[in-house]
């Protein structure tokens, strides 16, 4: 199983999680209480705990102390944090081992994306899943060797940054009303059109673009393509300026005559449709996984302000309604995590997870609105200012009834699965 592992510390690279495998009993035992709960919980085991210790130390040590400057100025450094994760053969986890990867299975990459979930700054963790978990998987599973090599294997390794283009100004949660083309000319393709909402944007040496190669079918006529983002004719022409998320850097970019190879056409054209639908479901599952420790910790810093703070000559938390509201909140962020557990576990046995993940993605996204509202009301007027985690994980988390697909959508594809969405009715002809 970890033959992967092995020969990375065989051949001298030493990455983090083979430094954790051999050295796990020296690990500090101060870890959070929330690594220590996800660690009775016998989900997973003791290899993938040992994952989620050495990326949780990453992050207290590289990341964590910084991502205040990083909020202020809107970015995150890419480039380093990720070649980082990449020497520690945490971006390929359940990437082909010829390309770099680890070969492991799901399980493994759904420990470290509730690991990330860590990270004190959810923009930050969310650029690093876009990485991870958008922008590659489609490659990983359908991509041809020369795209793998080209684009894949420098992914795994941490010497590029990618980025995903899917939505558009009028087709975000309609992922078919994608506009943009790519046209042939000869052996190249020549893309125009308009990308909004894109994640590591400004950052991003590659996007996996979804694009229509064809006037078929709008499920038939789409392809996802590889692009180098220095490919003459993009323009990035605006940092948006976000209610949450600011560390993260989301862009819009235009393509004007924009000239790729069409080997770069990731699997077979006309599938980009069908294959996005497929990626979309890792990443439902790892926003899931990563909104359980946002939520932790947004219960367990409002535990401790309201046993800390006084009003009336007592506790805050000696309020009964604080305490029992707490405990209803840390019941449902458990029933969240029996529900994404559950969905990783079928996920991993090769089972269609497309309605527990949408599920798991609507649950955390209205959990996620609920737990942070209630607890930043608890904080009074300190909950106002953007002094405390609360409120960045209220203006933060706010994103995942939105973004990955929004609530709405989920909501349609569950009724879909369950035989009782309504067949639009089909227009008289006059």
């Amino acid at each position: 199983m970890f033959t992967a592992v092995r020969t990375r510390c065989v051949t001298g690279e030493l990455g983090l999680w083979c430094w954790a495998s051999m050295c796990c009993k020296t690990l500090s035992t101060t870890a959070s209480q929330n690594t220590q709960a996800v660690a009775k919980s016998h989900f997973y085991n003791e290899e993938q705990q040992k994952l989620q210790n050495a990326l949780q130390k990453l992050i207290d040590t590289e990341i964590n102390p910084y991502v205040d400057e990083w909020e202020a100025a809107g970015r995150w450094p890419a480039h380093r944090i990720l070649k980082l994760l990449g020497q520690g053969g945490l971006l390929g986890i359940t990437k082909p081992v010829e390309y770099g990867g680890l070969g492991l299975d799901y399980k493994y990459q759904a420990a470290s994306s509730e690991a990330l979930g860590g990270i004190r700054a959810p923009g930050v963790a969310m650029g690093i899943g876009a990485h991870t978990d958008i922008a590659t998987p489609a490659l990983a599973r359908f991509g041809s060797d020369y795209v793998k090599r080209e684009f894949l294997a420098p992914s795994i390794s941490g010497d590029v940054v990618a980025c995903l283009g899917v939505s558009e100004p009028g087709a975000g949660s309609d992922v078919a009303s994608v506009q943009t083309t790519a046209r042939r000319q000869g052996d190249d393709l020549i893309i125009n059109g308009q990308k909004l909402w894109i994640t590591n944007a400004w950052e991003a040496d590659w996007m996996c673009l979804l694009v229509n190669t064809s006037t078929g079918p709008p499920h038939l006529n789409k392809s996802l393509v590889c692009v180098p983002m220095k490919t003459p004719g993009i323009h990035l022409t605006k940092l948006i300026d976000k209610l949450g998320m600011r560390s993260s850097d989301t862009g819009e970019i235009f393509f004007e005559e924009v000239r790729v190879p069409a080997k770069n056409i990731v699997g077979e054209e006309g599938k980009g449709f069908t294959y996005q639908m497929i990626q979309f479901q890792q990443e439902r599952m790892a926003l899931s996984l990563g909104a359980l420790k946002p939520l932790e910790m947004c219960i367990q810093e409002t535990i401790d302000y309201t046993r800390e703070r006084k009003a009336f000559g007592q506790p805050l938390l000696n309020n009964q309604y604080l305490h029992f509201r707490l405990a209803e909140l840390e019941t449902e962020v458990e029933c969240l995590r029996s529900l994404i557990y559950r969905a990783v576990e079928q996920y991993v046995s090769g089972e269609d997870v497309t309605m527990l993940a949408s599920m798991c993605k609507l649950k955390a996204g209205r959990l996620a609105r609920e737990v942070t509202d209630s607890c930043l009301q608890m904080w009074g007027g300190m909950g106002y200012t953007n002094e405390v985690l609360v409120s960045r994980l209220y203006r933060d988390l706010r994103l995942f009834s939105i973004g990955g697909g929004a609530d709405e959508v989920m909501l349609s594809i569950i009724c879909k699965l369950m035989g009782m969405l309504p067949h639009p009715s089909k227009s008289s002809k006059e």
